[in-house]
């Protein structure tokens, strides 16, 4: 049930995190950044900053409400949130979203209304949706990840797997990569990846889009090809168009080995995953090093709330 009291509970606490993390991101000069994230279990958001747009995502519980209830209690959480942040309702973005285990649902289109901007995160521009994806378009917990992948793209073949809207490609090709192949099944994110490269200067030619099945696309490459991967699969896929279901805890060994025979001696891959029960299986991964990094990447905002993991493997010299 509605506890009124419980709204100056989160008041409070949105406030205090708001302040904190301003501070923190002005800073960093940071423009995206998480305030709020479930903090207090009767108000189960996530909230997210884009420049001057509010992105909300109501995690759906049973709340126990009646209708006239909840959307007061809906009303009165939205206006605290306008107030606190000093925007305008109209930019302020609700998402209504369930917890799932299955990343490959963001794939689905969730509506047209297609609020579409550009942002900008270390000088590089991203466009973000706020509107019609389960996603923004941006993952604002890989952002130190994203920059040590830069640090480490100078004349590098880089490879980036499950690419969504190529994040990571915009930043290997900033930091002065050879060549940068993004690879992901859906055309929709391809395209979203496309638009991110052009945004920042980049074509094509030297920056290539595939579309493919990562599981069957890793089985075409030769040794050698690459010296810098990512890859961020999701937790579980069964879409039609691939030819194998892909459950990341089964196959993780398949497809970290896989990459490492297609990249050069001491090559290195980035593996990151969302599964909050996932088991690294070191002893069958066929590597130089492994190395837990999922601390060293957490951003303030973060901090105690991230839910994923993420490794630096090492390939193996001679």
């Amino acid at each position: 049930m509605y506890n009124p009291e419980k709204l100056v509970m989160f008041r409070n606490r949105l406030e205090k995190m708001f302040r904190h993390r301003s501070k923190q991101a002005r800073r960093m000069g940071i423009s995206c950044y998480r305030v709020y994230d479930h903090d207090i279990p009767e108000f189960p958001f996530c909230i997210e900053l884009y420049g001057e747009q509010v992105y909300v995502a109501e995690y759906l519980r049973h709340h126990g409400m009646e209708d006239e209830t909840y959307g007061q209690w809906l009303e009165e959480s939205l206006a605290c949130i306008s107030e606190i942040f000093s925007v305008d309702a109209e930019k302020i973005f609700l998402r209504q979203r369930k917890r799932m285990s299955h990343r490959d649902e963001q794939y689905e289109k969730l509506d047209e209304r297609a609020h579409v901007f550009t942002v900008s995160e270390n000088n590089l521009f991203f466009k973000v949706n706020l509107t019609d994806y389960l996603d923004t378009g941006l993952f604002l917990d890989h952002r130190i990840t994203r920059q040590l992948f830069r640090e480490l793209s100078a004349g590098k073949q880089v490879l980036n797997l499950f690419c969504y809207t190529g994040s990571f490609s915009v930043y290997a090709a900033a930091g002065g990569a050879a060549k940068v192949t993004s690879v992901d099944l859906s055309k929709t994110y391809l395209q979203w990846a496309k638009e991110n490269m052009h945004l920042n200067g980049w074509e094509e030619q030297k920056f290539p889009l595939v579309h493919a099945d990562v599981k069957a696309y890793l089985k075409t490459l030769r040794p050698n090809q690459f010296d810098l991967v990512m890859m961020d699969p999701p937790t579980f896929s069964n879409s039609k168009r691939m030819k194998d279901i892909l459950d990341i805890q089964r196959d993780h060994v398949e497809l970290i080995n896989d990459v490492l025979r297609a990249i050069t001696q001491g090559g290195i891959l980035f593996f990151s995953t969302n599964y909050s029960k996932f088991q690294l299986d070191r002893a069958a991964i066929e590597a130089e090093a492994i190395k837990d990094i999922t601390r060293a990447t957490t951003p303030f905002d973060f901090e105690g709330k991230l839910k994923r993991a993420c490794f630096q493997i090492t390939a193996r010299t001679l």
